[in-house]
């Protein structure tokens, strides 16, 4: 399998980076650029070849949702994965009529986020359990 590129897209610092370290930590997985708002990310696409963003939902300037249907515009085969701390399902619900691919909660284990990454890049659909 060939190294797949990621954009990390939320507006923590610490979050990004705690990501970006497990991320890196794996093979053939490589964080290759960093937004703190749907705005940055849109900007960083339009420079940065990417297999697949990691988007938070609750971001400023351009909230999530919105953000998806803009990398879409912009990027439409990329793979949008939402990492959130939303596990209603109006939230899920919403994030997957505006085109993601996957659905994963903060709560969730750095294992069970690997294993999203991987079935979204291979064109599956992943909600969290």
């Amino acid at each position: 399998m060939k190294e797949a590129r990621i954009i990390l897209a939320d507006d923590h610092v610490l979050i990004r980076r705690g990501l970006k370290k497990i991320i890196d930590g794996e093979d053939n997985l490589r964080v290759v650029g960093e937004a703190a708002d749907g705005l940055e990310l849109i900007d960083l696409l339009e420079n940065t070849s990417a297999d697949l963003v990691l988007l938070d939902i609750s971001m400023p300037h351009m909230r999530g949702i919105e953000a998806i249907k803009e990398v879409r515009a912009v990027r439409p085969k990329i793979k949008v994965l939402i990492l959130t701390m939303h596990s209603s399902k109006e939230f899920l619900c919403s994030a997957m009529q505006a085109g993601a691919n996957g659905y994963a909660l903060k709560e969730d284990s750095d294992v069970e986020l690997i294993t999203a990454i991987k079935q979204c890049l291979d064109g599956r659909c992943y909600i969290s359990p």
